[in-house]
């Protein structure tokens, strides 16, 4: 009896390697394995959230209506840089996380066999999602400085290039793209393929060289923008994402976004979020304060580190990368990373006394790398 047999594609993807978490058993471990804000919801979210669990027997808005006019309004006014334009609540989709974005825009734009370019190491669903939905994944080697090779992207591009995801800052890597380069390769790429700048840690970057979707939108209509509230909002464990393009570009994406997907609760917590915005970007700068104490101290300590844009940092250890986390998983307290087999290890920036142990542990560690 032959049992049903998936699409080749679904049987080959490889496995998305979520941070390490506790096994249950000891001490609570140094969890920097995943890239999570260490701030616990703001009472104004968690009174937000509370209230919005009293409905949890009513459906929730279909599309997060309101979530993606508080996404548009705040877009629009306030503290904006200079050159960004006013955007509508047309121009904005929501769905549960920007992965779930992201498949839903490659849903929308490719067909099986189409291909989409995006440089590598960068963040592992990108092959994941393109696989799932039919099309080819091209992958281009960063550069030595572990950056976007933006020229080699370019040179990447064939007929069937329908998608080019960029992400910045970069996931795992950290540096982020800047707006020369940034303006170079737009110039470059035909209009009809869709460019996603993937600013899901937009909120930590420092580099006023840095490219800022805000400012880039307007004059590129074949450009996606997307961010989260997963990391500067610390919404990680609600699924909350969303990308902004003209409204002729969001609509086919709106139209895969599996209805009711952003339950009632985390659209409660998005809106309390964006009303609090201000306090919370205050948390990001005290991340940004510890991620600059954190590389000074590896830098005096020998390590090698990638420019750091997001909440991370990234050291490159090549072979040695398993030995790596598992010395540090070794530690009292045990310290969890990302560990990406042969290439390197991501570690988050965690409460300042989490990178006291970090960074006494890898001073410590005979290597560097």
């Amino acid at each position: 009896m032959t049992l049903p047999k998936p699409r080749a594609a679904i049987a080959a993807l490889p496995a998305y390697v979520p941070g390490a978490r506790s096994s249950g058993t000891g001490a609570p471990p140094i969890k920097l394995s995943s890239n999570e804000v260490a701030f616990a919801p703001l009472p104004s979210v968690r009174e937000a959230i509370a209230v919005a669990g009293e409905f949890t027997n009513r459906y929730p808005d279909m599309v997060a209506s309101e979530v993606a006019e508080g996404i548009a309004a705040r877009w629009s006014v306030g503290a904006q840089p200079v050159g960004a334009q006013p955007v509508g609540a047309e121009s904005v989709v929501v769905a549960g996380g920007s992965v779930a974005v992201l498949g839903h825009a490659l849903h929308a734009y490719c067909d099986p066999g189409d291909e989409v370019v995006h440089a590598w190491r960068s963040f592992e669903a990108y092959p994941i999602l393109t696989q799932i939905a039919g099309a080819v994944s091209v992958r281009v080697a960063l550069d030595p400085d572990a950056r976007h090779d933006l020229a080699a992207m370019a040179d990447a591009i064939t007929p069937r290039t329908k998608v080019v995801l960029l992400c910045t800052p970069n996931n795992p890597t950290g540096p982020a793209i800047r707006r020369d380069e940034f303006e170079w390769l737009m110039a470059v790429v035909p209009r009809g393929v869709v460019v996603v700048l993937d600013e899901a840690y937009a909120e930590f970057v420092r580099d006023p060289a840095a490219v800022d979707g805000r400012t880039a939108l307007a004059a590129h209509p074949n450009l996606l923008v997307m961010r989260t509230f997963s990391k500067a909002y610390g919404l990680a464990g609600l699924r909350v994402g969303y990308a902004i393009g003209t409204p002729s570009l969001v609509a086919p994406i709106r139209a895969c976004v599996t209805p009711f997907s952003v339950s009632g609760v985390a659209q409660a917590a998005a809106l309390a979020s964006l009303a609090a915005e201000d306090e919370l970007l205050a948390r990001v700068d005290a991340v940004v304060a510890e991620r600059a104490r954190v590389l000074s101290q590896l830098a005096e300590d020998g390590w090698r580190v990638p420019d750091a844009q997001g909440n991370f940092v990234w050291l490159a250890a090549g072979a040695k990368t398993g030995a790596l986390a598992t010395y540090l998983e070794g530690r009292a307290p045990s310290i969890l990373v990302r560990p990406f087999s042969g290439e390197g290890v991501r570690i988050t920036v965690g409460s300042p006394q989490e990178n006291d142990h970090l960074v006494a542990a890898l001073a410590a560690y005979p290597d560097r790398f």
